[in-house]
């Protein structure tokens, strides 16, 4: 599905689905000290709904169903659903995925005691979606809001990398990134409280292969550029990390978390 958002990419139109394969083979990164960050706050754990927006190809879900939570997975893609479901049955994960747009869940009352939303939190209609998330949510329910980015102005292999998409796809908004909290909208403290906010370093490794597969599946290049393009972009930055990179390596990126509890 097609987005066109002018609050991204100067509204150059976008699609999750066409970089699928890439985003389910490449984007599984997050390290363990991420998770953990999570499981810390006794957050979608044993025996507690969770619904994750966004869920993309589930990372999310998979990465933490042995923890014991119910999970519920959406996203308005349904090529991203559809690879959620496909690696979920592969580890016999018992996971609802749902394709749909988080503005237009219709979930019970009192449904979830977690919700999250990661790496996505940007892409909604704040508006629209505070009175659903109020509504969905039990009595003190947790939304947990999560990115994780890599530092282009710390780490040479990052912004080398991002520069080269920016030549390709030069209105692409995700390039810049420095260390920050995750910035919540007014309208959500008309229902929620914010309990904490927590920005951390962290090193993710990486082959060659591997970097070059997860910029691949960026805004900037997958899931925007013409299949044409895109090939001259993997062989033009494949060149560039065989000169800049060794074979494996680490790329310095911060993770943001906020979590913010249901006034009710």
């Amino acid at each position: 599905m097609k987005i066109t958002d002018n609050r991204i990419d100067g509204g150059k139109a976008f699609d999750w689905g066409l970089t699928s394969h890439d985003y389910a083979k490449y984007r599984d990164i997050y390290p363990k000290e991420f998770y953990e960050k999570i499981i810390c706050r006794n957050l979608c754990t044993q025996g507690q709904n969770v619904l994750d927006l966004g869920t993309g190809t589930g990372v999310l879900p998979r990465n933490l169903y042995r923890f014991g939570a119910n999970w519920t997975g959406t996203d308005i893609s349904e090529n991203q659903i559809i690879e959620a479901q496909r690696l979920a049955k592969a580890e016999n994960m018992d996971i609802n995925f749902k394709a749909c747009s988080a503005e237009k869940l219709d979930f019970p009352s009192n449904s979830f005691d977690v919700i999250t939303a990661c790496q996505c939190f940007w892409y909604f209609d704040h508006e629209a979606l505070v009175p659903k998330l109020w509504n969905m949510l039990k009595k003190n329910g947790r939304f947990l809001v999560m990115c994780m980015e890599w530092l282009p102005f710390e780490d040479k292999i990052a912004g080398a990398s991002e520069n080269l998409v920016l030549k390709y796809s030069p209105d692409w908004s995700g390039a810049g990134e420095t260390k920050k909290p995750i910035e919540i909208p007014k309208c959500y403290f008309e229902k929620f409280d914010l309990v904490s906010h927590d920005e951390f370093d962290l090193k993710v490794p990486f082959t060659r292969e591997s970097w070059n597969g997860r910029m691949k599946a960026c805004r900037g290049i997958g899931a925007s550029l013409p299949t044409e393009k895109i090939k001259m972009w993997e062989a033009e930055h494949k060149k560039l990390l065989e000169k800049i990179a060794p074979e494996s390596f680490e790329v310095l990126h911060y993770a943001a978390i906020a979590e913010l509890r249901v006034k009710k």
